[in-house]
């Protein structure tokens, strides 16, 4: 029991809470009027007045709990609990204090270990020192009791959900960042080859034609000097203790193998413009890869598609691939998903960008480019 208080106490609070908007002050702004609404229709509202003051007082304390949870929550179930010394040992009945059920779930879902136990000791003392002095009756303490632990369980499950998706995001983004290191692992061993090749071949004829020596160094030095700049790429990649995946890095002119009209669903036309042929090959793996996971996609979400379009453009500077379908509008607006997550993570990684989103008009659309050097970020 020890141990596990402990764990909770050193629990730190979720990263980045969600910044102010305009439904919190809507929500201010419903629940203040609200409060004088009741004040004045309830006519069995003992000391409506100051009852009205005190919620009114009170409310705006919902405007920061994100932020600081712990504190909001002190303060309103605070002067909600000194109240009665005010009003001459009269509770306060309104219904609108209810209100601070949603600084506790706030607690529970954006505080840290301690701010939790510490909050949950306020209510519930709040709730002990009503019940000894006779302000609560023995039902209503407990249909308290269930009621809060009803917001503390609501709370703990989403906060578990967001913590089990971030742990998800990092998986997807570090399985990206494997098969990166693989393609990349392949191209260096790639120039290595080439420079080990070279080398024989430039001592087996050296003694004949003194000229291959020099000619072999130009080679190895341009492969070295090619090797060194993919191994930059391998930087900030990590890669778990695994066993390799010796297949073939794929190129962009694979992605020829993509094409073609399945037994069920729509056709994929790819076409390739540009001078592909000297692309590194961790830019052409990462080229296909993401066509890949597009097509996968669209073949998947899109509905009722019938053309599935793949094309691939080459300048100088960058690579630049659109995967689109002709699927119903609605098949747009899904919530980017695990792959699309994966997706962006690896074109990130070399210093390109890839978004998705629906097509004007009809159909969903994904749009990478990728620097042609396949500088990592």
């Amino acid at each position: 029991m020890h141990e596990l208080l402990r764990s909770v106490w050193d629990e730190p609070a979720p990263p980045h809470p969600p910044a102010r908007t305009w439904r919190d002050w809507a929500l201010v702004g419903v629940l203040g009027p609200l409060a004088v609404v009741e004040g004045v229709l309830r006519t069995d509202l003992p000391w409506r007045v100051l009852s009205v003051v005190i919620i009114v007082a009170v409310v705006p304390t919902l405007l920061w709990r994100r932020e600081r949870p712990l504190a909001m929550l002190a303060i309103a179930f605070g002067v909600t609990g000194l109240a009665p010394l005010a009003m001459r040992g009269t509770e306060l009945k309104a219904y609108t204090v209810a209100f601070a059920l949603i600084l506790l779930y706030s607690l529970v879902r954006w505080g840290s270990g301690r701010a939790i136990l510490l909050g949950l000791a306020i209510a519930l003392g709040k709730m002990g020192v009503a019940a000894a002095l006779g302000q609560l009756r023995t039902g209503d303490m407990f249909a308290g009791f269930v009621v809060m632990s009803s917001v503390v369980a609501a709370g703990l499950a989403l906060r578990y959900r967001a913590r089990s998706r971030v742990r998800e995001l990092e998986r997807v983004k570090l399985l990206e960042r494997e098969r990166l290191a693989r393609d990349l692992h392949d191209t260096v061993a790639h120039h290595v080859s080439a420079m080990a090749i070279r080398a024989q071949a430039g001592l087996a004829t050296a003694a004949s034609h003194p000229d291959a020596a020099t000619d072999a160094l130009r080679v190895i030095e341009a492969e070295a000097s090619r090797a060194l700049a993919e191994m930059r790429g391998m930087v900030r990649i990590l890669r778990r203790d695994e066993p390799a995946d010796l297949a073939p890095s794929p190129r962009i002119a694979d992605l020829e193998k993509l094409a073609g009209r399945p037994r069920s669903g729509p056709a994929v036309d790819v076409g390739i413009a540009g001078d592909v042929d000297d692309v590194p090959p961790a830019v052409g793996s990462a080229i296909f890869r993401l066509a890949q996971e597009s097509v996968t996609n669209a073949r998947r979400h899109a509905r009722h598609a019938t053309r599935i379009q793949v094309r691939v453009s080459a300048d100088p500077d960058s690579v630049r691939l659109q995967v689109s379908d002709d699927g119903e509008p609605g098949a747009g607006t899904r919530a980017p998903g695990y792959g699309l997550i994966g997706m962006s993570e690896r074109a990130v990684l070399l210093g390109g960008t890839c978004e998705a989103g629906p097509a004007p008009g009809r159909g969903w659309t994904v749009t990478a480019v990728l620097p042609r050097a396949g500088v990592a970020a």
